[in-house]
Parts: structure tokens; C-alpha cells; sequence
């Protein structure tokens, strides 16, 4: 009976927490079809007096929203698909094969992670500006074709769960490196595949800092940096447009780890088994 009230006092703080966790979000989206008069109500409501979708015929219409999303889906797709290329065959080396100085490549890969991104982020805008590649995708998309550190010891670590002998049996019926990997471990490797992926998606589809170095034009600024921008350049701060923008950006990150939680859940898990 003790360790059923202790459960329900457990389940019930933690549902506590998660309402407290989510109430921002709850606002944003419900303030999305307010009108803008209403954000100077006082007290303040939680849900609107009518719900409408004129802010979001707005924005598509009157605002630069779908030249935004445009960009956004450019550098998510671009990003994700690079990290997803470099970092698995990066790891494949370091988790499958023995050379020498493997320790040594892998220690040196690891201890990149502790440095900050921000202390990095000078030398990498005076490089492309050299390289001509400012105001452009390009230096947002063509550094995810070089791994990034923490996705190649996810993939690593997967890897490294994988019996010994299915490369064996490999090799033996003819395969070279590139067809195991290519043919064997990716296949397999499937649930680490879908969590970064879906993990890379979401982080570059919130990306703010990036884009804001390294992106001037309004044509090429995704969601994020449009948004900071419009709210920057309306005489009267249209909190209105705003929520209905950020309600945009918050559905689809929210839907993608939904649909693939379980592979997280998996990837995450069996990245730690070894």
C-alpha cells in the first residue's frame, strides 16, 4: 500500500512538472490565434476569446514566412544529410578496422567536443570569407560533410555493438571494406541512423546563431533568423504574427521526435551497451 501512495506521488510530480514544462508552448500556440488586441488584456488569458487562423493567412501572405520555411528545409536537408554521410563512414574506421594510431584519431575526436562551437566560430568566418562563401549556404551546409565529433562517437559506439562476425563472414564471401560497411553495418545500424538524423533535423531547424553569423540577405534567412528580423523591423511589435510564426517552428521539431522516439529510444539505449 506504501509503494502505491509513493507511485501516485511520483506520477503526480511528475505530471506537475510536465504541465509547468509545457505551459510556455501551450501559450505560444494558443496566442497564435489571438488577435493582437488581445495581448494587452489584462489579466492576461491562456486561451483566446475566438479562435481564428487570420495571423496564419497573414503571415503566408504578407510576411516573407514561406521564402523562410524555404530556407530552413535547404539547411536542415543539407545538414542532415551531410552528418549522416561523413559521420557514419568516419566511424566505421575507428569502430571496425584496427590501424595504427586508432586510440590516439579517436582521443583526439572526443576531446574536440569540450570545445565550445562560439570559440571556433571566428576563425571559420574569416576562412570563408577568404573563400568568397559569406552571405550563403554554404559555409552553414559544407561543414556537416566533415563530421561533426559527437555524431561520429554515436555512431562509433553503435558500431562497436555489432558481432565481429558478420564482417568475417563478409570478407570471406568477397566484400572489401566498402561493401560491409555499405551493404552490412548501415543496414543494420538502422535505429542510430534515424536517431541522429532526426536529432540533427531538430537542432537545425532551431539553429539561431549559425545562420545569424554567417547569413545577411532576407532571401536566404531561415525561420529562426526571420523571425528575430521581423520582429525587429515592424513599427508595432505584432506579438500576433510573431506566436504564429513560433507555433510553426515548434509543431514540426515536436512531430519528427513523436514519430521517431522509439528509434531514439533504441539508438540512444545501444550506443551504451559497450
Amino acid at each position: 500500500m506504501k509503494g502505491r501512495r509513493k507511485q501516485i506521488v511520483i506520477y503526480a510530480l511528475m505530471v506537475i512538472v510536465a504541465i509547468i514544462m509545457f505551459f510556455p508552448i501551450l501559450w505560444i500556440i494558443f496566442s497564435s490565434f489571438k488577435p493582437l488586441i488581445e495581448f494587452s488584456s489584462y489579466p492576461p488569458r491562456l486561451l483566446p476569446k475566438a479562435f481564428s487562423l487570420k495571423n496564419y493567412f497573414e503571415i503566408f501572405s504578407n510576411t516573407k514566412l514561406p521564402i523562410y520555411l524555404r530556407n530552413t528545409l535547404i539547411l536542415m536537408i543539407g545538414n542532415t544529410v551531410g552528418t549522416l554521410l561523413s559521420s557514419s563512414m568516419v566511424a566505421y574506421p575507428l569502430a571496425r578496422m584496427e590501424f595504427k594510431g586508432k586510440s590516439l584519431m579517436f582521443a583526439l575526436i572526443v576531446a574536440t567536443m569540450m570545445i565550445p562551437s562560439y570559440v571556433t566560430i571566428v576563425p571559420q568566418y574569416i576562412l570563408f570569407r577568404y573563400l568568397g562563401w559569406l552571405d550563403s549556404f554554404l559555409p552553414i551546409v559544407v561543414p556537416a560533410f566533415f563530421a561533426y565529433p559527437y555524431n561520429v562517437f554515436l555512431f562509433r559506439q553503435f558500431y562497436r555493438t555489432i558481432p565481429r562476425e558478420l564482417d568475417e563472414a563478409a570478407k570471406i564471401d568477397g566484400c572489401n571494406e566498402w561493401q560491409i560497411f555499405w551493404k552490412i553495418i548501415a543496414p543494420i545500424s538502422k535505429p542510430i541512423f534515424i536517431t541522429i538524423g532526426v536529432l540533427s533535423s531538430i537542432y537545425w531547424w532551431n539553429e539561431f546563431f549559425v545562420p545569424m553569423v554567417f547569413i545577411n540577405s532576407e532571401d536566404l534567412k531561415p525561420l529562426s533568423v526571420g523571425i528575430y528580423s521581423f520582429s525587429r523591423t515592424t513599427f508595432i511589435v505584432r506579438w500576433d504574427l510573431i506566436m504564429a510564426m513560433a507555433t510553426i517552428m515548434i509543431i514540426p521539431p515536436m512531430i519528427m521526435f513523436l514519430l521517431a522516439r522509439e528509434y531514439i529510444t533504441a539508438g540512444i539505449k545501444t550506443t551504451g551497451l559497450r
